[in-house]
């Protein structure tokens, strides 16, 4: 699929052609275009909305600025004159409000910190010492912005100083900025760019979800078939074993970020579920997997099986094998799924799997946190649903809860990021920030609700999202957005239900949704097509409000009373025996 082009816009005190260019020209997803602001106008361009460069609709801001130029305290300092605290807290406070200022004109602001500038080369033991130490002084400026930045979602900042560490001396070049006012060296605007680029995927929804991981010579050293789980190497007292449990403990950590973890191995599966039942080095357990595929299958066949079983896309997934052959394949057969190239010596390999950025997203939400235990919950539902005699059977025993509520600040971060994250039922698939879905939300004929889904096995969190544009005596379905973890029970037929039950309490007369396809979200176009709503033309499916539209038997509605100022409330649909 052909990437989506995102517009920016740099902002800077210094010469940034050369991040323009990268950004324009790397290969990796999303591709960019970058318009440069005038140079050195930081102040004036963030103050004035009405400067040719905000005419066109951004995706993205970078605002880039050396300390020296916006601190005029600091540059004092790089003097040798002492700091007033006070003094550069109001400078630091006062360059923040131009940034919040100019924060909604662009969907998402990048703010790379501020670093000492590449021609000083510090005072010593002084550097760390109250009023006069360079870099204390920084590292105080560098977190009261980031504090007051913090404020707005939207507004992003940048790890400058761990681009530095990384690149070494290449991060500056001297000849650079005295030809041509360009401070950082060619190296750090690579790795600028790729720090931007793996957000930008991030906000689109495009961060990899799923590690796949083979086992033999990649969790555990070693051919556990052979060796027996007793003897494969793993942690002790040697370099091998103990960089394989730090990468297990890696792997681990991710799970607390969103990430879940899976199995694809050729083994057998009595033989390697042993190994990670009892050996004791093993940092991973079964209750750490969503899923395993470990027979002498394919593994192509395996993976495409086991991503597809956990509602998934082999787009959100990531493939570690320490085999080359193996790797090849599933990057022959499978060119969606990422398959890094593995280090041949497993000291390295924790150190791998940090230097990937395909996790990163600019938001940790609860429900990434608990992801991996929905997974598991998820599985007991299926092991239930295996013992039913029949789908309504199976359903009947969920005791199914769908809390319906309209969206606002405190469900605002969840409900954006599910817009933004969900592919397959996605009516429209469009993209907003929080600003901007609150606002359209507050206008007049305009609805929004969030779902939060639980049953007897736990909560699914907010998993659907609905939005109404009512005009004509008509209401259109905007927004029909619903987590993949959750699809199937009955619930979007329930939101439909809370739809077109609001409709005919308003005296609305029809209720329809444009289909609005893209590469992923044809199981939305599959449901409508079986919603019982009639299908008018190819995409646009029309319900008549003069009949109701059923909810399951199996599904009992919460609405929740605190509503947002001026949203219409819902009806109250009792709970069907």
């Amino acid at each position: 699929m052909k990437s989506e082009l995102m517009r920016g816009l740099l902002v800077s005190d210094f010469n940034i052609e050369n991040l323009s260019a990268y950004l324009r020209n790397d290969a990796d997803e999303p591709y960019v275009q970058c318009a440069v602001a005038p140079y050195g106008q930081v102040a004036q361009t963030l103050l004035d909305p009405s400067l040719p460069c905000w005419r066109s609709e951004l995706d993205f801001l970078v605002v880039w600025t050396r300390p020296e130029s916006i601190l005029q305290s600091f540059w004092g300092l790089l003097a040798g004159s002492e700091v007033d605290e006070e003094r550069i807290g109001k400078e630091v406070d006062d360059y923040s409000q131009k940034l919040l200022l100019a924060k909604d004109r662009a969907s998402v602001m990048f703010v790379p910190t501020w670093v000492v500038p590449a021609l000083h080369t510090g005072h010593g033991a002084l550097d760390l010492a109250p009023h006069v130490g360079v870099s204390r002084v920084l590292m105080e400026a560098n977190l009261r912005l980031l504090k007051n930045l913090d404020r707005a979602s939207s507004v992003i900042p940048l790890n400058t100083p761990k681009w530095l560490e990384l690149i070494g001396e290449k991060s500056f070049n001297p000849r650079l900025w005295y030809m041509g006012k360009v401070p950082f060296g060619n190296e750090l605007f690579k790795a600028a760019t790729r720090d931007i680029k793996a957000a930008l995927r991030g906000i689109r929804g495009r961060a990899r979800k799923l590690v796949v991981l083979d086992l033999d010579d990649t969790l555990w050293g070693g051919i556990v078939g052979e060796v027996g789980w007793q003897n494969i190497l793993l942690g002790g007292h040697d370099p091998l074993g103990e960089a394989l449990v730090d990468f297990q403990r890696e792997l681990k950590a991710l799970t607390k970020r969103g990430v879940v973890l899976a199995i694809a191995s050729k083994n057998e599966e009595t033989v390697a579920l042993e190994a990670i039942r009892n050996h004791p080095e093993m940092v991973l357990r079964m209750v750490d997997f969503v899923g395993w595929r470990i027979n002498w299958r394919d593994k192509a066949e395996n993976i495409a099986d086991l991503v597809a079983s956990l509602n998934l896309g082999l787009e959100s997934t990531v493939y570690i094998d320490d085999s080359q052959v193996e790797r090849a394949r599933i990057r022959d057969a499978l060119p969606e799924v990422l398959v890094p190239e593995w280090p041949a010596d497993k000291r390295l390999y924790p150190h791998a799997l940090r230097s990937l950025d395909c996790f990163d997203k600019p938001s940790l939400s609860d429900e990434d946190r608990r992801r991996a235990q929905m997974y598991m919950t998820e599985r007991r539902r299926c092991e239930l649903r295996s013992q039913a005699g029949s789908v309504d059977e199976w359903l009947r025993t969920l005791d199914l809860c769908l809390k319906v509520e309209p969206v606002q600040e405190s469900n605002l971060a969840r409900s954006t990021q599910l817009l933004n994250k969900t592919n397959q039922m996605n009516l429209s698939t469009r993209r907003m920030t929080e600003q901007e879905l609150l606002a359209w939300a507050s206008l007049e004929n305009h609805q929004v609700w969030s779902f939060h889904v639980s049953d007897k096995f736990g909560d699914s969190g907010l998993t659907g999202l609905l939005s109404l544009e009512t005009a004509g005596g008509r209401a259109r379905i905007v927004d029909f957005v619903l987590s993949c973890r959750v699809m199937g029970r009955k619930v979007e037929e329930a939101m439909l239900h809370v739809a077109i039950a609001w409709a005919r309490s308003e005296q609305i007369r029809e209720v329809y949704a444009q289909y609005s396809p893209s590469a992923r979200n044809k199981p939305c176009y599959d449901f409508l097509q079986r919603s019982g709503l009639r299908c008018q033309t190819d995409n646009v499916f029309v319900w008549d409000t003069s009949q109701e539209y059923p909810l399951h038997h199996s599904v009992r509605l919460i609405h929740d009373s605190h509503r947002q100022p001026g949203c219409c409330p819902l009806p109250v649909t009792p709970h069907q025996p």
